[in-house]
This record gives C-alpha cells, sequence and structure tokens, in this order.
C-alpha cells in the first residue's frame, strides 16, 4: 500500500507519503523530493523503511505506536494454545472423519519468557499472569513499575530469559545486530520440548534451525508464527512439512478495531505535518 498524497503547490515531487510495508529507499524518498514533506507509516515497524536516508533528507518518519498491541497480544496467545494442546492436529483429524488425540501440556505454572517488554511484550504479560504462568523478561529499557505490578522477573540477559523459558514470546525490533537470534545454538541451550513464538519479525529466527529443531524427535515442542524472513511464503519452504509450526499470514495486528485505529493515527500524523503542526509520533528528529 501507497499512497502519494498531493497537498499544493507547483514542482516535481509529492507532499506525502502514506505507506504500508513498501519499501521506501532513499531513491523513493528523492524521486519524491523536492516536496516531500512527510513519510507517515501504517503501522509500526520501520524496518522497510530507510530512516537513516530519511533523517538525511530531513524528511519526518511517522508511525503509529499503541495502535494494535492488544490485538498482537491476543494473537500470541491464540498461537500458544493451538501448540500447547496441538489444536492443529485434533481439528484436521475431526475434519477427516477420525479421532485422533494427542496429549496436550497446561499452561499453568510454565515460565513464559518474553524478549522485548515494550507495549506488545507487556499486554502478553499480563494475559500470562491471568494464565498462572510464570514470567521473566528482559528489555534493554526497563519498566519497573509494570514489572512490580504484574509480578514479571527481570533478567540480566536475554540468553538468561532463552535458558530458562518454557514458552519463549519474541518482541523485538529486528536489527543487523539480532537478525538470526534464535538459531541452532540458542536453541540447544532450550528447555528439551519449549515453544517459540513469534509476531515480532521473521529474520529474528534462522528458519531452516527452527524447523530441524521442531521436527519429530527434535529439540523445540513446537513455533508460532504470525511472520516470516520473507513475504508473501516462498515455497517450498523448510515450514511446509513440519507439523508442529503454525505460521498465520502476518494478520496478528489484523482486526477491525486495530485497522481503524492505524488507518486514523497515520492519516492524522501526515495531516498534522503537511498542517505545519506536530505529528502523533515521528520516529527520527530533523
Amino acid at each position: 500500500m501507497l499512497k502519494l498524497v498531493t497537498a499544493s503547490g507547483g514542482g516535481g515531487g509529492f507532499d506525502g507519503l502514506l505507506h504500508g510495508d513498501d519499501a521506501i529507499t532513499r531513491n523513493v524518498i528523492q524521486a519524491a523530493l523536492p516536496r516531500l514533506k512527510a513519510l507517515s507509516k501504517y503501522g509500526i515497524g520501520l524496518d522497510s523503511v530507510d530512516v537513516k536516508a530519511a533523517t538525511e533528507l530531513k524528511v519526518p518518519v511517522l508511525f503509529t505506536p499503541g495502535v494494535n498491541h492488544t490485538t498482537v497480544a491476543e494473537h500470541t496467545f491464540g498461537l500458544m494454545i493451538m501448540l500447547a494442546k496441538h489444536m492443529r492436529a485434533h481439528v484436521n483429524s475431526v475434519k477427516k472423519g477420525e479421532w485422533k488425540r494427542v496429549t496436550g501440556t497446561e499452561l499453568a505454572g510454565k515460565t513464559l519468557g518474553i524478549l522485548g517488554l515494550g507495549r506488545i511484550g507487556k499486554e502478553v504479560a499480563k494475559r500470562a499472569r491471568a494464565f498462572d504462568m510464570q514470567v521473566i523478561a528482559f528489555d534493554v529499557y526497563w519498566d519497573e513499575p509494570f514489572a512490580h505490578q504484574y509480578g514479571v522477573f527481570r533478567a540480566q540477559t536475554a540468553d538468561d530469559v532463552v535458558r530458562q523459558a518454557d514458552v519463549l514470546s519474541l518482541h523485538m525490533n529486528l536489527t543487523d545486530e539480532n537478525r538470526h537470534f534464535i538459531n541452532k545454538a540458542r536453541i540447544a541451550t532450550m528447555k528439551k520440548g519449549a515453544i517459540v513464538l513469534n509476531c515480532a519479525r521473521g529474520g529474528l529466527i534462522n528458519e531452516q534451525d527452527v524447523a530441524e529443531a521442531c521436527k519429530k524427535g527434535g529439540h523445540l515442542g513446537g513455533y508460532g508464527a504470525d511472520v516470516l524472513d520473507e513475504e508473501p511464503i516462498k515455497t517450498p519452504h523448510p515450514f511446509q512439512e513440519v507439523d508442529n509450526v503454525i505460521v498465520t499470514p502476518h494478520v496478528g495486528s489484523r482486526t477491525f478495531e486495530s485497522v481503524e485505529r492505524q488507518a486514523l493515527m497515520s492519516t492524522e500524523n501526515l495531516l498534522r505535518v503537511l498542517r505545519g503542526e506536530k505529528a502523533l509520533a515521528q520516529a527520527n528528529e530533523i
């Protein structure tokens, strides 16, 4: 989704770009100059936007934090329950006229590890406490009042969380430093049968390593994700033949409520800047 908005005036380019997961490169930004006043992301993640180039070219990068944390947290728990209770296998069995039953696992009493205790991570932690799970988390920017209120134990490192979690939920931004953070070496340090959830970015895991670890007899009990390293899926894909890998097509933030919030905030962000006002949320300093 890429909308080019022209407000007024002459000359080449556009006044504003309203975009989704489109690749907003330096060339795209330069093509909209000299009139371009703002880039407005319909969403939160900015890994598809060359924020450095936009900053150098004096173009504000706007985004919509806070619009979908409830939705993504609910989706995370949906994936968690599906894997813990073997929901997909059971549903498929009954639909085929069979009655195959696989013994599941309770979430109560298990340790949920959260990497990234931001807006979404916090909502996941709240729901985990309602399920009587123990919560351990790591985040560089630690909110101690929240952690105290919801009984979230602070780990000293991300690897401490990885080692202790029965269920590991990723809610980090994707950077060059943490790409393929979950890989063969880290999986080997996890509890046998642990579940990994990823409603953040597909690049946080090595997909081949996770697929191998989830195969029958492997180290992981399952992997649930709403994201892939490359989207949409390119077949054949290592996840396709693994029964305890569940992937949804990046819909974790898409509910009627969250879509409306994103649309309104991204549009309001852009209109404010075009009017010479301060945006609701800006990711860079100009």
